[in-house]
């Protein structure tokens, strides 16, 4: 990444600018920069050279909701009380987020796809949107490009202020539907993916529960899974391909090297892994483990690569260190930059885990275990226990909790204090102890065949409308 022109406006700035790209569903094995086999995010990849990369970031908390909600408070969701997809009402009393602290500090914040009404982007000055939904009439979805409609000339309008600036962007072109515009939609992908002698789509579509959903977005008579994983990495490349133009866009502006550059996302993304089609539910490593990349020369060294531990919680603690910005809050994260100094190895490497998406569980994660435990019945039919060597098998396809119920016992133990240990430092139950109604209204089951006869994600006439369409078109 070049070095960008000074200005006269940008050497008055007694403190650096904030940009926070958070990429919705993108899963860090899939980049490039993370080692993955397919050049997926090229000008990311340049990007990161210029700063430095962590490799063991967790979102130990999914869904979105309190995945941002940790981010950008400071604090885990014992502090929080935010666990839920579908959290309602406030965070709990006292918690300040990130715009607002900016914001105190003369700081001009905006928030481009989040919606003000959710308690995980709470405290900006300006919420700008732009479609990340809907039908297109070539269909594919210009998510990124409709991001950069709105944020490009909002970058420009903040530019201009002598105050400075945290525009927080997030991205969904990783998040279903994987609908990425030519050329990125054949870039990964040379066949036929409706292929009558594949039958990997089979078992994706007799889930009930999101068939309906698949078949609104997904190729009429689709066999073939690879082609919807190539869509998946084809989405990520035309995303890399848009954010280059906001970072030439602040190198044109001369603020590149004023501006602490932030490249992370929410959660990761399950393909076809552990029956969790093409989502991001389950508290496994491809839906808690998530990029982090920290850009900004002035105290962030470039071409360095992070092994050491590290939360969502964490990265608040670390931006308000680089703006030189001080504080009496007491985070539960801890700032990045001891590590990145090579004064600490890690942050902790073992933590609890949650998620109230499409199920309610929770669990223990270690360097060597990963303990599951649903506290419901899930529409999987997944045992209520699962124990996994992420050492030895780190896909986490072999359940060993019935060969090794000492070792249940002992991460089953080590959970149950630390929750004991939190709640009796905040003063607040466990959250996942009270969700009612956290998967839309519904929740509380007693079988796995209520969950699955109960949740379900799409619209069946919707489906079938898109798909006499579809088939229209092929006339």
């Amino acid at each position: 990444m070049a070095t960008s022109k000074k200005t006269a406006g940008s050497r008055k700035r007694k403190q650096p600018n904030l940009l926070l790209i958070g990429i919705d569903s993108l899963l860090a094995t899939h980049m490039s920069c993370y080692g993955y086999h397919r050049q997926t995010t090229p000008h990311i990849d340049r990007f990161a050279k210029g700063g430095t990369l962590f490799e063991n970031t967790f979102s130990p908390n999914v869904p979105t909701t309190p995945g941002y909600a940790c981010m950008l408070s400071g604090k885990d969701v014992f502090s929080t009380q935010c666990v839920a997809l579908r959290h309602q009402g406030p965070l709990a009393k006292g918690i300040k987020t990130l715009p607002e602290l900016l914001r105190k500090e003369g700081y001009n914040t905006t928030c481009v796809g989040g919606s003000k009404g959710n308690v995980a982007w709470r405290g900006f000055d300006t919420y700008l949107d732009y479609k990340a939904w809907g039908d297109s009439s070539d269909g594919a979805l210009n998510k990124a490009h409709a991001l950069n409609e709105v944020t490009v000339p909002e970058m420009d309008r903040l530019a201009k202020s002598k105050k400075p600036f945290l525009l927080f962007l997030r991205h969904m072109d990783p998040h279903s539907p994987y609908l990425p515009p030519a050329p990125y939609d054949r870039m990964f992908y040379h066949g036929n993916p409706c292929d009558p002698k594949n039958k990997s789509m089979k078992p994706v579509f007799d889930f009930k529960p999101f068939a309906d959903y698949f078949v609104t977005w997904m190729p009429q008579g689709i066999t073939d899974k690879d082609y919807v994983i190539a869509q998946y990495d084809g989405a990520i490349a035309y995303m890399d391909a848009c954010i280059q133009r906001l970072f030439q866009q602040l190198e044109s502006l001369g603020i590149l090297d004023d501006t602490i550059v932030v490249i992370n996302s929410d959660h990761g993304e399950t393909l076809y892994d552990h029956d969790c089609w093409f989502d991001h539910h389950g508290i496994y490593d491809v839906t808690l483990k998530v990029p982090l990349i920290i850009r900004y020369p002035k105290k962030v060294p470039a071409g360095k690569r992070i092994n050491g531990y590290n939360q969502h919680m964490d990265l608040l603690p670390t931006l308000l260190e680089l703006t030189g910005i001080k504080t009496d809050i007491k985070f539960d994260g801890q700032s990045l930059m001891p590590m990145v100094r090579g004064k600490r190895s890690s942050h902790a490497s073992s933590f609890y885990i949650t998620e109230c998406t499409w199920m309610r569980k929770h669990g223990w994660r270690t360097p060597e275990w990963k303990l599951i435990h649903a506290l419901e019945p899930d529409f999987h039919f997944k045992p209520e226990v699962e124990l996994y060597n992420l050492v030895e098998d780190p896909d986490e396809n072999r359940n060993l909790a019935r060969k090794h119920p000492d070792i249940v016992a002992l991460l089953e133990k080590q959970m149950q204090d630390h929750i004991a240990t939190r709640t009796r430092q905040t003063g607040l139950h466990n959250p996942m102890d009270h969700q009612e109604g956290w998967a839309g209204g519904h929740g509380n089951f007693t079988s796995s065949q209520e969950a699955y006869d109960t949740l379900h994600i799409g619209d069946a006439a919707t489906a079938r409308k898109l798909q006499a369409k579809t088939a229209e078109k092929k006339k």
